[in-house]
């Protein structure tokens, strides 16, 4: 995954984990900027658009709430409200401090409080993303480059997700505008927030993989605070009146029934979506179709995504021939919406790549295929990287994208396989395949009916399946292992013995991974689950097992830590589960997974 996830080669234990090397200086070579000082003026007329509809939509309730402000105001002290909002947070001084310095806040209610912290927070963002684009031009070694772009468009994501926040949080009703379907829900909201939040981890974390030197010290300057603001801000939204469970997002607890056409898929699908997953693709009108040979609209994936449109909100079909398309660092972008990529079956359609951390790039760059559109759908595909386990991180898939849906993929790498990095994602009978932390990441996920492999690592390493960085115990986020089996691949299998594997280990303070009702082969270490390091986040995870079964699942000698879970009951197991887990209030009711027919699928 990152800084620091490396498992050791010298003897296996925890505690000597080694630490991935500085690679931010791999020669004396600098990598000159190629972009232009245009771009600055672009990232400038974008946020300028942006804060202005941010504006607009706060302007009517600060002019209110000017008006009623009073002489005392100039005493700077924090009213009633803003002391009470804040000692919701976990950084309550900071989060006084900046609500001080924002026009209105001294006479606002708890509720318009919820409002202003949206508003603040994204203009802070804003002002993030305006002063680190001024710093483009620096030149920068090849590691350095890659964490400063990494920044940029995550900062840019971040902007994107706080002014849908703030459209969708009515300072009338505390942030319930589920009433309007132009609105994002509240559960909407909770993820944009979440997933604003993971931007910032994985920005930081970019620097602390590559090194930075002078450009890390000045986007740390640049970014200061950001991180703790926008935890703030969840913090305050959440205590607004979101519902939660021990720290586990369960959404309504209406019992529901569902009928046989609503199995399988979550409802964000349409009826023509769920149709398309199970039509045979020469009876699909498509829009795109990528072929090698020249038979088709584009001979490459990334020619397709070029040709698609930007903010689709129709399905925009790209039919992908079969074939091994190495094209490496593909991405489906923020504005590339509703995109369906399809192919001719898991081993047929192949996209595949080699980029690993031993290139000098962050984790979140190595990527062979990306995707953060909204509406990502991805069917019948392999995606690949080939960079092997002596490259360690080397991502092949990594999903940023929000009511995302892969099905029938196979997802193959060594180590960091499969980055699940943030916001709703839902997989469904699909084939991963790894070593270390070989599905890690931060988005609210579900597994169906999928199948994890593990692989056989490199001598005196240890595999483990998951390694979830949930940091903010306000964050919707969390794997869920739902009906699946963990196996080991046949080169594993001849040597199980030697190669340790466990079913996760803490990423970040508050990890949370269930597995639910999935076969675990003996392939997995009796004690279930791996420390990180030492006893870090061994009392505030959340790792749970629900009736799994084979002889990988025998509880007996499992770790005892505080925050791992025997899950007794199916009403507790059934908040992982679809229906609860990745659903926004009424809009995505559970599809196969019943609450009153308990968790079959």
């Amino acid at each position: 995954m990152g800084y620091g996830r490396l498992v050791s080669e010298q003897g296996g234990s925890s505690s000597s984990r080694q630490i991935l090397p500085d690679l931010s200086q791999p020669s004396n070579e600098l990598a000159k900027s190629s972009k232009p000082r245009k771009n600055r003026l672009k990232f400038l007329i974008i946020l300028a658009a942006i804060l202005i509809v941010a504006s607009a939509i706060s302007a009517a309730v600060v002019v209110s709430l000017r008006n009623k402000a009073k002489a005392s105001d100039l005493h700077r002290k924090p009213s009633r409200a803003i002391s009470h909002t804040c000692s919701k947070t976990r950084y309550p001084d900071l989060c006084v401090n900046s609500l001080l310095d924002f026009p209105g806040a001294l006479t606002a209610s708890d509720k318009d409080l919820v409002h202003i912290s949206v508003n603040m927070t994204l203009q802070r963002l804003g002002k993030a993303l305006y002063d680190v684009s001024d710093i483009s031009n620096i030149v920068m070694e090849n590691g350095t480059r890659s964490a400063y772009d990494d920044c940029l468009e995550l900062l840019g994501d971040s902007v994107d997700l706080l002014a849908r926040s703030l459209t969708s949080v009515n300072p009338t009703d505390g942030g319930d505008s589920s009433s309007s379907s132009s609105l994002g829900t509240t559960q909407d909201v909770l993820t944009w927030l979440s997933a604003a939040l993971t931007n910032q981890d994985t920005c930081t974390e970019g620097f602390d993989e590559v090194g930075g030197g002078s450009v890390k010290d000045q986007m740390l300057e640049k970014l200061k605070d950001l991180s703790e603001l926008v935890s703030n801000c969840l913090a305050i939204y959440s205590a607004a009146g979101i519902d939660d469970f021990s720290g586990i997002p369960i959404g309504n607890r209406r019992r529901r029934l569902m009928s046989k056409d609503h199995e399988v898929y979550p409802k964000w699908l349409s009826r023509r979506d769920r149709m398309l997953l199970n039509t045979p693709v020469s009876s699909i009108q498509v829009d795109i179709i990528v072929s090698q040979d020249g038979n088709g609209t584009v001979k490459t994936v990334a020619e397709a995504i070029k040709r698609a449109p930007e903010h689709s909100t129709r399905r925009i079909i790209i039919y992908v021939k079969a074939g091994k398309y190495e094209e490496d660092n593909l991405k489906v972008g923020r504005k590339k919406t509703n995109l369906m990529f399809i192919g001719d079956g898991k081993g047929q359609t192949v996209i595949s790549g080699g980029k690993s951390v031993s290139d000098t790039v962050t984790t979140f760059h190595t990527a062979s295929f990306a995707a953060t559109g909204a509406g990502f759908i991805a069917r019948d595909l392999t995606f690949e990287n080939w960079a092997g386990p002596s490259k360690h991180q080397a991502v092949a898939l990594r999903v940023g994208a929000d009511h995302a849906v892969v099905y029938r993929c196979s997802i193959i790498g060594y180590q960091d396989t499969l980055y699940v990095h943030s916001q709703r994602q839902f997989f469904r009978e699909c084939d991963v395949y790894g070593t270390i932390d070989f599905i890690f990441g931060n988005a609210a996920v579900v597994f169906q009916n999928c199948s994890l492999y593990s692989r056989k690592p490199m001598n005196l390493q240890k595999n483990t399946v998951t390694a979830q960085n949930r940091k903010d115990p306000n964050q919707n986020t969390g794997i869920s292992i739902h009906a699946c089996k963990l196996l080991a691949t046949p080169d594993l299998e001849a040597s199980k013995g030697s190669f340790p594997t466990y079913l996760g280990r803490p990423w970040k303070l508050y990890a949370r991974t269930v597995f639910m009702l999935s076969y675990l082969g003996d392939h997995i270490h009796p004690r279930g689950f791996l420390e990180w390091n030492s006893t870090f986040a061994l009392d505030t995870l959340y790792y749970g097992e629900y009736m799994n079964y084979g002889p990988g699942a025998a509880l007996g000698q499992r770790v005892t830590w505080p925050g791992y879970k025997v899950i007794k009951t199916p009403e507790e197991a059934s908040k992982f589960t679809v229906a609860q887990f990745i659903f926004g209030s009424s809009w995505l009711p559970a599809t196969g997974v019943a609450f009153v027919a308990g968790l079959s699928t």
